[in-house]
């Protein structure tokens, strides 16, 4: 295992939290669930469009949880915007 970076606010008990990036494959999975569910009915297919869609509403929900989460970590001080954080 690689240590830390330098200037981390995690430990070993209490380890730091990726949230953007979270919010980033949430995003990518709200997109490309969209999307795929979009083309999916367009060719008949209409039980996978029904999972697609149902894997976008997921993700949204996910991003809806992070956003709020980084809200709530600004209010307490924390958070440098780096993908890792």
């Amino acid at each position: 295992m690689r240590a830390q970076p330098r200037g981390a606010r995690g430990d070993i008990g209490h380890p730091y939290s990726a949230l953007n990036l979270r919010l980033v494959l949430a995003l990518f999975g709200l997109v490309v669930g969209v999307a795929l569910g979009v083309l999916s009915l367009t060719a008949g297919l209409t039980w996978l469009a029904v999972a697609l869609f149902v894997l976008a509403a997921t993700a949204l929900v996910d991003s809806v949880v992070v956003v709020l989460r980084r809200r709530a970590r600004s209010r307490e001080g924390g958070g440098r915007g780096s993908l890792f954080e």
